[in-house]
This record gives structure tokens, C-alpha cells and sequence, in this order.
């Protein structure tokens, strides 16, 4: 595991006398004083032009805003997100490498995912706060024979295992998991490369749902292709205020949310993870970030460094419970 030693926040004032002579400033404390002095790295795990990546955009131009230096968007895609998670782990800890990424399914899931990572998910970070939340859609077709989520289990348990659905990401996968628990449901898990072709196989009536996330599923609703029945939440989203959440429809104990956050490698000394602490805040509050956040379906979530790190910790603990009853194969 890559580990990094945290620098003490008191580093300048521990220095003696002697070691600096009077009205010397160190280049360390230069350099965390006069933050940001150089081009900042937002690195991204997501192609470029995707809706993810456009959403790491969006913080990205919001930070080079409050900062006054330019903050560039670096994609590097591949292996399930933990090429870009590696990089920001072997990065310099001087705060010109952030990673702004759904932390839930990358940092919290990936212990439970995979059998060997180069990383630790909580101690290779620094982790500044969360961003948002965005829970899951449970989608049917406009031609399906039912219109309500009760309606819809009634049908899966007659079809048994001759029915199929689709999902996205981990987040979808296991919430559609923990739905099939629910009620004993023998509803085939059918893989898609994106989430464009299961529609499509929807609206043939192949797939008896799909679940996906809101700003994916938007287009196929507004087209009138597509009905929502349910958020994979507990709670109704302010986002999507007119879908049921899983408890209204029906469904006890699924509460699945996909978070967005923030964070640098470890060992960032703390005046600068106290700024972008600050500075990601800020944006979140921003009403341009409410406005941006409605239409990819997800609600603001401000934080900071402490309730970070608690809910990873809580979060971590939940993944591991997720992947054993969605039964999936540690890569």
C-alpha cells in the first residue's frame, strides 16, 4: 500500500532559532502562504465530453475562479478509475493535484472490488469535503405493462427468471441488488457497455428496467421513451422531487447515494487543504452549482475535511456489504 506521512501543521513553528536566521522565510512556508502560486491539476477518471467529466469541468473553472490561477483538467481514464486514483496518490503533496471524483463507488467500493490496489483508499489522501449527492433511477419504458414500482415487482415475481434489467456503474448494480433482495426477486442482471444500449433494449421490451443515474436518463423521460418509478434513496432528491424515493415505493432498507468529493494526496500541508476546504465550499453554495447540479440530478452536499473522512470510514463499511449481496466478483 502507498502510504504517506501527514506533514505536521506546526512544521515553521517548530523550527528553532537556529535554524533560520532572522527575516528568512523557508521556501516550504513561501510556498503554502502564497498558495496557489502555479497551474493547479484536476485530475479526472472519466473520458473527456462525458457527463462526469463535464461535472469535473464545472468545479474545476469554479475553483480557477476563486483562486486566480489556472486549473486544468487532467483525463486519466482506465481500470475501473484507479489509474487516475494511483496518480493522485503518487503525486506531490503541495496541492497542485486534486482529484474531484464520486468517492462512494472509487475510494469507498474499491477495497471490496478489487484483490490488489497500489493505493490505501483512506490514508493515501487527504480528503478536503464532498460535493454532491446523486441517488440512482429505476427506469421502465413507457410500453411496459406496469407504471408503479409495486406494480413492477408484482410482474417480476411472475416472470421469475425470464425476466432481465440493466444497470450503471457500481452504485446502480448494487442497488438494483439490494432491490432484487428485497423481494426475493429472480430478475436477470444483464451487462451493457453504456447505458444507451440498454435503453434500447428497453424500448424493444427486452429489459423489464434499467437503472441509471438522473442526467443520463433525462433525455430518454423528456423524449417520453422512458418512465421513472423510483430513486435508489431513501429520501426524495431536491433534484428529481417528483420520483418516488425507494421508501415511498416501497422498497425497505435501500438507501444507495452516489457522493462526489474532493481530495489531494496525502501529506498536503494543512494551510492549504484549510483553502480549498474553504474554496470548494464556496462553491458548492454558489447557486450556479444548484443550478448546474439540477440538471445531472444530483443535490449540493457541503462538508469538510472531518465529515469527510467519517462518512469514507462508513461508507467503506456499507461497500463491503453491498458487493456480498450483489455478489460481485473482486477483480
Amino acid at each position: 500500500m502507498i502510504t504517506r506521512r501527514r506533514f505536521a501543521s506546526g512544521t515553521l513553528a517548530g523550527l528553532g532559532a537556529a535554524a533560520l536566521a532572522p527575516g528568512i522565510i523557508s521556501p516550504a512556508a513561501f510556498a503554502q502562504g502564497d498558495y496557489p502560486n502555479a497551474t493547479i491539476r484536476a485530475i479526472c477518471m472519466f473520458p473527456p465530453g462525458t457527463g462526469a467529466d463535464i461535472q469535473v469541468r464545472f468545479y474545476a473553472n469554479k475553483l480557477q475562479q476563486l483562486c486566480g490561477r489556472n486549473v486544468i483538467v487532467e483525463n486519466r481514464v482506465g481500470a475501473f478509475g484507479n489509474i487516475a486514483t494511483e496518480a493522485v496518490a503518487r503525486a506531490k503533496p503541495d496541492g497542485y493535484t486534486i482529484y474531484i471524483a464520486p468517492g462512494s463507488s472509487v475510494l469507498a467500493a474499491a477495497p471490496h472490488l478489487f484483490n490488489k490496489l497500489n493505493y490505501d483508499p483512506l490514508n493515501s489522501f487527504d480528503h478536503i469535503t464532498t460535493l454532491s449527492r446523486v441517488a440512482f433511477m429505476f427506469c421502465t419504458s413507457t410500453n411496459a405493462p406496469f407504471k408503479t414500482m409495486a406494480e413492477m415487482t408484482a410482474y417480476l415475481k411472475e416472470k421469475g427468471d425470464t425476466a432481465s434489467y440493466g444497470a450503471s456503474a457500481n452504485t446502480g448494480v448494487v442497488a438494483a441488488a439490494l432491490y432484487k433482495a428485497a423481494f426475493d426477486l429472480k430478475t436477470v442482471h444483464v451487462n451493457y457497455r453504456t447505458p444507451q444500449l440498454g435503453f434500447a433494449e428497453m424500448e424493444k421490451g427486452q429489459l423489464a428496467f434499467y437503472i441509471t443515474d438522473p442526467g443520463t436518463a433525462a433525455a430518454y423521460i423528456n423524449q417520453g421513451k422512458v418512465r421513472p418509478l423510483a430513486m435508489s434513496s431513501a429520501q426524495r432528491m431536491k433534484a428529481n422531487p417528483d420520483v418516488p424515493s425507494a421508501a415511498e415505493a416501497g422498497i425497505p432498507n435501500l438507501d444507495v447515494v452516489a457522493w462526489w468529493s474532493v481530495h489531494t494526496p496525502a501529506g498536503t500541508p494543512k494551510p492549504i487543504l484549510d483553502k480549498l476546504e474553504d474554496w470548494f465550499n464556496r462553491i458548492t453554495r454558489d447557486p450556479e452549482t444548484g443550478k448546474f447540479l439540477a440538471k445531472v440530478g444530483g443535490d449540493i452536499f457541503p462538508g469538510n475535511t472531518a465529515s469527510m473522512r467519517a462518512l469514507l470510514i462508513e461508507e467503506m463499511k456499507a461497500w463491503e456489504n453491498y458487493v456480498k449481496i450483489a455478489n460481485i466478483q473482486k477483480l
